[in-house]
C-alpha cells in the first residue's frame, strides 16, 4: 500500500502542492473556466504536480475544472479529491453523507469529471456522524481493492478518529489545517500521525491569507467569502490579531522572505511528513508559494515564531459554530 511521501516521490513532486479550492469556491465569485485553466496549467509547468480537489468545491465544478487543464499529465501528478461532503442540487446546500454507497458513487463520479481512472488519494471530507468511521473507510478501502484509488485519507479529524479509521484500513494521509495561528493538530493529531505513519496535509498555511498579510480589511472581503463568517476574521477580532502580524512581518523582511514564504518555511520546518498545500487564484502567488521550498529557518528563527501567534495569543475561533459542528478536531480550550 502506498503512502503519501512514496506517491510523492513518484511524480518527483515538491514538498509543497497546491490546494485548488481557491479557483472555484469558498473565496469569493469563481474565477472564469478558462482562466483556472490558464493557472493550473501554469501551475504544473513551474513545477506543481500534487493537487488538490474536492466534489464539495464549486459544487464538483473544481473537479472538472483540475480534470480539463491537466488533462495528458496523469501520470505525472499526484491527483487528490475528496467525497462525503458534496452540494445538494435539491437542496440547494452542503450535506455530510458517509455511506458507502454515497462515497462509490461520488467517487464514480469524481473520476469522470477529473478525466481518469484511479485517484491517487482519496480522503473523507468530513465523518459522518449518523455513520460508523469504519464503515465509510472500509468502503474507500474496497475502492483500493478495485484500483479505483490508490490511497484513502480523512479529513479534519481526531486523533481518535483517526486510529479508529486506521485499524479497519490503512490511512495514508490526514488534512487538517495547520499554520502558525492555527495549531490544533499539536494537541493530538500530530503524533497519531506519525505513530502511524499517516502523512499530515497542511490546508490553509498561509492562515487563510492572514500570514501573507493579504486581508488589510475583511470588511472588504466579498460578501459570499468564507473569511466573513470566521470570527478571526470578525471586527471583534481582527483588529487584535493583525497586530501580530508586526513581528512576523518584520523578521520575514529580515530573513529575505515574504511573509507568505516565512509561513510555509515554518510548516515545512515542523517536518518531512507534512505537506503543505496553499492555495491561490494568482500565478505569481503560486510562483512565490513554491519557491518557499527552498527557503530554510535557522534555530534561533524558528524560535522565534514558535513564540508567535500562540493559541492563547489569538482570538476568535478558526470556524462559526456552524462549521464548527461539521468537524471532529480537537480544539484548544
Amino acid at each position: 500500500m502506498p503512502n503519501m511521501l512514496s506517491l510523492l516521490e513518484e511524480v518527483a513532486s515538491p514538498t509543497i502542492g497546491l490546494g485548488c479550492m481557491n479557483l472555484s469556491h469558498g473565496y469569493g465569485a469563481p474565477v472564469p473556466e478558462a482562466e483556472g485553466v490558464r493557472a493550473l496549467q501554469a501551475a504544473f509547468e513551474m513545477g506543481y504536480r500534487h493537487f488538490d480537489t474536492a466534489t464539495l468545491y464549486g459544487a464538483t465544478a473544481n473537479e472538472s475544472l483540475v480534470g480539463k487543464a491537466l488533462e495528458g499529465r496523469r501520470d505525472q501528478l499526484l491527483l487528490a479529491s475528496k467525497c462525503g461532503m458534496a452540494i445538494d442540487p435539491a437542496l440547494g446546500r452542503k450535506v455530510i453523507d458517509g455511506r458507502p454507497e454515497t462515497l462509490r458513487r461520488q467517487c464514480e463520479a469524481s473520476l469522470q469529471r477529473l478525466r481518469t481512472d484511479r485517484l491517487d488519494l482519496y480522503y473523507l471530507h468530513r465523518m459522518d456522524r449518523q455513520v460508523p468511521i469504519e464503515e465509510s473507510v472500509g468502503a474507500l478501502g474496497r475502492l483500493v481493492e478495485e484500483g479505483k484509488l490508490r490511497a484513502v485519507g480523512l479529513s479534519e479529524v481526531s486523533a481518535e478518529t483517526l486510529r479508529r479509521a486506521h485499524a479497519e484500513y490503512p490511512v495514508a494521509a490526514v488534512q487538517s489545517e495547520y499554520s502558525l495561528w492555527t495549531r490544533n493538530p499539536e494537541i493530538a493529531l500530530l503524533a497519531a500521525c506519525r505513530e502511524l505513519s499517516t502523512t499530515l496535509v497542511a490546508f490553509s498555511p498561509l492562515g487563510r491569507g492572514f500570514l501573507a498579510d493579504a486581508v488589510p480589511d475583511p470588511a472588504r472581503l466579498e460578501e459570499s467569502d468564507m473569511r466573513r463568517g470566521m470570527p478571526r476574521f470578525s471586527a471583534e477580532h481582527y483588529p487584535h490579531n493583525q497586530r501580530l502580524l508586526t513581528d512576523f512581518t518584520a523578521l520575514a523582511e529580515a530573513l529575505s522572505m515574504t511573509p507568505g514564504q516565512l509561513a510555509l518555511a515554518w510548516v515545512t520546518a515542523q517536518g518531512a511528513d507534512i505537506v503543505p498545500i496553499p492555495g491561490t487564484r494568482d500565478i505569481a502567488h503560486m510562483r512565490e508559494n513554491l519557491a518557499a521550498e527552498t527557503r530554510y529557518l535557522d534555530d534561533a528563527s524558528l524560535a522565534r515564531l514558535n513564540a508567535m501567534m500562540t493559541p492563547d495569543q489569538v482570538r476568535g475561533g478558526r470556524y462559526s459554530e456552524a462549521q464548527q459542528a461539521d468537524i471532529d478536531t480537537e480544539e484548544f480550550a
